[in-house]
């Protein structure tokens, strides 16, 4: 095999995990003390906590407090080897992969992609929108959202001033309402402080959601007092309703009516991350692609695919499961068992999802929660939801400091990161 990685000997059979989120990480922390050559890949050198990027956007997080390096999480295991590299091309039937180092073979092939927005093939949404599926992008967010009341200060045209200040959401899951609650308590909080010559009850937050209600992969308990939580701070749910076009001004909604905003946040909807190489007819709903009960690929035993990239369709979840968290770390404990069963030469066990629960928060003290026994809202789901989140990230310097900015904005009702950081081109001299 190459060893463009620079990588050592091979230690039994070598795993190529594509991708560092939640399942690929996971797995390959899970196949380090297995007799295998672990070889990670991902674009990034660390791993993002997206549950909480929407903190980020709202000046709730530093991005370092949901970011961890990769190395510093495999730093004690010593058969995993990590490289920052995209991958290009599958050739499975050579069981190798092209990425942006080079040629790489494997025995066994990880996809753990995830998934990315979806604009429907909309270019001008796409172009002018903001989505939330990176740090980077959250950032974006921030500096959009600030630069605008910077920018709403130096106007005094009313109709330019409105669409400066108000913010459209499209898409009502966990993403669309958390965002939604969030950038509301701004309003309410922190930005009069800020801005105290801009009238901010003239500021609308509005969410739109193409079906009839919030929170779609909840119960109707839930999506309902989402909605009534989200009536309370003031922001305009609009359901059975779609977003036609965005030209950075104006949002254009089916039927014909527009808002004002220059701030259109889209989080309607992901598509799986494609891979070049793979047959047309393996990709299911959502542009994830098809697996057998054991997370394999249908055309090749020696590639799998875990997380949000993959789909596992059942009588059950004709869609396949959820793509969340939970989802992808069960599949990746069930790969790595999987993964040792087939070296042993033994039976493979199929995958089940046992669904633990979902939720979502909308503001201070309110939140949503199913939980397979019981439902639960208000205070109680809100404590709930913070402990689950604040248990899920990595490093235990990077929990103190989540909790030490969520206790400071609870007892202060302000966020102290509202930076407006820019990338600066470096000047360019004549010779």
């Amino acid at each position: 095999m190459n060893n463009v990685a620079n990588l050592p000997e091979k230690r039994g059979k070598r795993v190529v995990i594509i991708g560092a989120g939640f399942a690929g990480l996971k797995l390959a922390r899970s196949l380090s003390e297995k007799h295998f050559q672990v070889v990670l890949l991902d674009k990034n050198n660390y791993h993002q906590f997206q549950p909480l990027f929407y903190q980020v956007a709202t000046s709730g997080l530093e991005p370092s407090s949901i970011s961890f390096p990769i190395r510093k999480i495999l730093q004690h295991k010593k058969h995993v080897h990590f490289r920052v590299a995209e991958l290009q091309k599958v050739r499975w039937e050579e069981k190798t992969i092209e990425t942006s180092i080079g040629e790489m073979g494997y025995d066994y092939l990880v996809l753990a992609l995830g998934a990315n927005t979806n604009f429907f093939g909309n270019q001008n949404i796409e172009r002018h929108a903001i989505s939330m599926k990176s740090v980077s992008e959250a950032l974006l967010l921030r500096n959009r959202i600030l630069e605008n009341y910077e920018r709403a200060l130096n106007t005094s045209h009313g109709m330019e001033q409105e669409s400066l200040m108000n913010v459209v959401i499209t898409g009502g899951g966990p993403t669309g309402v958390e965002l939604a609650g969030a950038i509301a308590e701004m309003r309410q909080y922190v930005l009069p402080k800020d801005y105290p010559q801009l009238d901010f009850s003239k500021m609308t937050i509005t969410l739109l959601e193409g079906s009839g209600r919030l929170l779609n992969g909840m119960s109707d308990h839930s999506g309902n007092n989402a909605l009534k939580y989200l009536g309370g701070l003031n922001v305009k749910v609009r359901l059975n309703c779609l977003v036609e076009d965005y030209d950075g001004k104006e949002v254009k909604l089916k039927g014909g009516e527009r808002i004002l905003s220059n701030t259109l946040i889209w989080a309607a909807g992901v598509r799986a991350n494609g891979i070049a190489g793979f047959p047309d007819n393996s990709m299911g709903f959502g542009g994830r692609y098809k697996v057998d009960s054991f997370s394999r690929v249908e055309f090749n035993n020696d590639v799998f695919v875990i997380g949000d990239q993959s789909i596992m369709i059942t009588e059950d979840r004709p869609n396949g499961d959820p793509q969340v968290a939970q989802v992808a770390i069960q599949q990746a404990i069930r790969l790595n068992k999987n993964l040792t069963r087939l070296q042993q030469g033994k039976e493979l066990d199929t995958f089940e999802y046992d669904d633990k629960g979902s939720m979502a928060t909308v503001g201070r003290n309110l939140a949503v929660c199913d939980l397979p026994y019981m439902k639960m809202k208000g205070f109680l789901a809100w404590l709930l939801w913070l402990f689950v989140h604040l248990m899920s990230i990595l490093g235990a310097k990077n929990k103190v400091f989540v909790f030490i900015n969520w206790a400071w904005s609870y007892v202060t009702y302000d966020q102290s990161l509202r930076l407006l950081i820019k990338p600066v081109e470096k000047k360019k001299y004549d010779n």
